[in-house]
């Protein structure tokens, strides 16, 4: 077993002992990992891979080797800063499997900050061939054959309010609030902080923030009218203080250090900030914003409300035109009530779950939504409800299981989320789209089916079919690569899905032989939709950097906007996976996997057939608007010439391969590590379930009128 770390730096702050000193703006962290050699002189380092500047809170992986050890760098141009420290690698794993695998700790620096450092402990079968760096075919093939399973990643999310972009912190000390000014109390990530101007704040608080972020360069619209309508503009009167008793800064929330002139305090409201917040402060004194917050929102409530009743008399009875009598016109801004062409068609397109897209109106009545939801109270299900009998998988999320309907004796695959990690990781709403997406996978036949979820007071519960079949996965380990014609065949099937889902303006963005499951007739669906984005219509892009590493486009390394072609260049590397049994771009750490991706073009055996290195050719261009699936149509290709897509669509094509199944509850084409260990939910964490605000979780439930049915047949 070949033992590496993923480790992340989310964090960093300078000395807060120090006095005044020059602003860190834009702190840049460089990585250089460098082997221990023997020399005439004795031991020394030497760096023999390329250095690594990884963004923060992204990760990266180092492989754990004697001797090895990793350099980091802090620097800042504007403050003229450079400081660093070397870890020893080992010693860093050791801690870490002290810690079940897990650590998190802040990293002293030399002169002056500290990093807060995230680092978790994997195993990786290695194969026979060893890490070699041979370039033959048969090297190639043995070195980066498909042997492990690869969990995605996604950038923490961003909540941009006033030019904030606060997001999910964990305070490793006392912090205050800087809206209420009160502690922020909790486990884990217990607040938001900016991470332009660091303002810490409660999660409840972060509606109540009226000051535009002074770390940003744009001016909020918002905040502008605020100004111009309440004048909220008064700069402190900051002096150096010295205080002699403890005191928390009021904007990034940390205690003031020090044995003297440990802060600065307003002359006119007392406000105290640190030496180094002094700059990023709003021009609020003597504004308190929690009160400010409050009365806005009472008085937007008050003139909707008002307006309503306005436009409801109009809309009754209608103002008559003058020098027209008794001609009653359309009021100003209603839409008409019959149907228009132009609305049948949105309606076809499908329903946005989020806020309208910019520069169109939202409808006064919002029209019935493409996604299948009950129309009646049906019969709620528990966990009670069912017997779990295996379990199928396990994650940081949570768990995946084998589950028996005590009522029917019918299987389904249940899977549990932990609410406390979904809080930690600010995956709400991401939660939400997963169900979204599941309970309209009913209207196609390569789609995992929900049935219903639930929820307890710790655990999310959804309830899926239960395909038995196992995933490509499961089945390339087995035969090391696919024949031509089941690549095809799965591939057809999986085009099929994919243009189903962008049809409906979802982009999937994580594709793989993981989440391509087989039924028992060997007909593939496509499961784990939470990393999927909605409302993606026309031209519309975004930019969350996410995806697992080996099937991540170049557009979204390079930080660029984007659209459905990520989904086609991840169909690209798993039909590549499919044809050849390997990956199409290496690395032996994420950030030269990164650079493969960026760079390089991948390897084409001499034995692969002209049509499958065409196709394979168009889909890794990397101009998104070039490639195949965003330009021209891919089923055209030659690749797919002998497929009869409309019968394929009808499931009527005789799949290739059949998984042997032997019952409804068989669990042979599952990984043996998971189906050996009890089915057990795992326990939350309860100082912080309690402190849970369970409304986050409102309209999770759901029951599709066919899980009714086979309760009550």
């Amino acid at each position: 077993m070949s033992p590496f770390l993923r480790i992340g730096f989310s964090n960093f702050e300078l000395d807060p002992g120090l006095a005044y000193h020059e602003e860190v703006l834009n702190p840049l962290c460089a990585v250089y990992m460098k082997e221990a050699v023997e020399t005439e002189k004795g031991q020394v380092y030497k760096q023999k891979k390329p250095t690594m500047y990884p963004p923060w809170s992204a990760t990266f992986d180092a492989h754990i080797h004697k001797g090895r050890v990793m350099h980091v760098v802090v620097t800042d141009k504007t403050a003229d800063l450079k400081t660093e420290a070397t870890v020893q690698l080992d010693a860093l794993a050791t801690r870490c499997k002290k810690e079940n695998g897990r650590l998190e700790i802040w990293v002293e620096l030399r002169p002056q900050g500290r990093l807060l450092m995230e680092a978790r402990y994997f195993l990786e079968k290695s194969d026979a061939m060893g890490h070699s760096d041979g370039e033959g075919d048969g090297e190639r093939e043995g070195l980066f054959a498909l042997h492990q399973r690869r969990g995605a990643i996604k950038q923490a999310k961003v909540h941009v309010v006033k030019c904030h972009e606060f997001t999910a912190t964990f305070f490793p000390q006392p912090t205050f609030c800087s809206v209420c000014k009160e502690f922020v109390w909790g486990l884990n990530k217990q607040g938001y902080q900016c991470r332009q101007c660091n303002a810490a704040i409660h999660k409840k608080c972060i509606d109540k923030v009226i000051a535009k972020c002074t770390g940003s360069a744009v001016n909020s619209k918002e905040t502008m009218i605020h100004k111009e309508r309440f004048k909220i503009d008064m700069p402190h009167r900051f002096k150096v203080y010295n205080y002699k008793s403890p005191t928390f800064c009021e904007h990034c929330g940390t205690l003031l250090w020090g044995l003297a002139r440990q802060g600065l305090k307003c002359e006119e409201c007392s406000m105290n900030v640190h030496h180094k917040c002094q700059k990023k402060v709003a021009n609020l004194c003597g504004v308190n914003q929690k009160l400010m917050a409050e009365a806005l929102a009472m008085i937007e409530s008050t003139q909707q409300a008002r307006s309503s009743r306005d436009s409801d008399i109009i809309t009754r009875e209608g103002p008559v035109g003058i020098g027209q009598p008794g001609v009653v016109r359309e009021p100003s801004g209603c839409i008409p009530t019959f149907p228009t062409a132009s609305t049948t068609r949105k309606e076809q397109q499908g329903i946005s779950w989020d806020s309208p897209t910019e520069g169109e109106l939202p409808a006064p009545v919002a029209p019935e939504p493409t996604y299948a939801v009950p129309r009646k109270e049906l019969h709620k299900f528990t966990i009670d409800n069912f017997i779990l009998h295996k379990m199928l998988g396990k994650g940081s999320f949570g768990k995946v299981f084998l589950a028996e309907l005590k009522s029917t004796g019918q299987f389904f695959a249940v899977k549990a989320l932990k609410k406390d990690v979904v809080l930690m990781d600010d995956d709400v709403e991401c939660t939400m789209v997963e169900r979204r997406v599941l309970s309209l996978a009913w209207e196609h036949p390569f789609l995992t089916h929900l049935y219903c979820t639930f929820q307890t007071k710790e655990n999310l519960f959804f309830v899926m079919e239960y395909l038995n079949g196992g995933d490509l996965m499961f089945h390339i380990q087995n035969c090391h690569k696919f024949d031509l014609h089941r690549s095809i065949f799965y591939a057809a099937e999986i085009i099929c899905g994919l243009q189903f889902l962008h049809s409906k303006g979802i982009i999937y963005r994580d594709l793989k032989l993981d989440n391509i499951l087989l039924d028992i007739d060997g007909h593939i669906k496509i499961a784990d939709f939470g990393m999927c984005k909605e409302s993606m219509f026309g031209d519309t892009r975004t930019s969350t950097f996410c995806g697992t590493p080996d099937y991540i486009a170049p557009e979204i390394l390079l930080g660029q906007k984007y659209g459905t072609s990520v989904d086609w260049w991840s169909f690209g590397v798993l039909l590549y996976e499919m044809l050849i049994g390997q990956s199409p771009f290496h690395g032996h750490d994420e950030e030269e996997l990164f650079q493969s991706i960026r760079t390089d073009d991948p390897f084409y055996p001499r034995w692969l057939p002209k049509d499958p290195r065409d196709i394979l050719v168009k889909l890794f261009v990397r101009e998104p608007e070039r490639r195949l699936g965003v330009k021209g149509n891919i089923r055209q290709h030659s690749f797919f010439r002998d497929v009869d897509w409309t019968a394929l669509e009808n499931r009527q094509v005789e799949p290739p391969f059949r998984p042997t199944v032997k019952s409804p509850s068989d669990c042979s084409n599952f990984d043996k590590e998971f189906i050996n260990e009890k089915p057990r939910l795992s326990c939350a964490d309860r100082t912080l379930i309690n402190s849970v605000d369970q409304t986050m979780f409102n309209n999770f439930s759901f029951v599709n009128p066919r899980m009714d049915r086979t309760k009550n047949p």
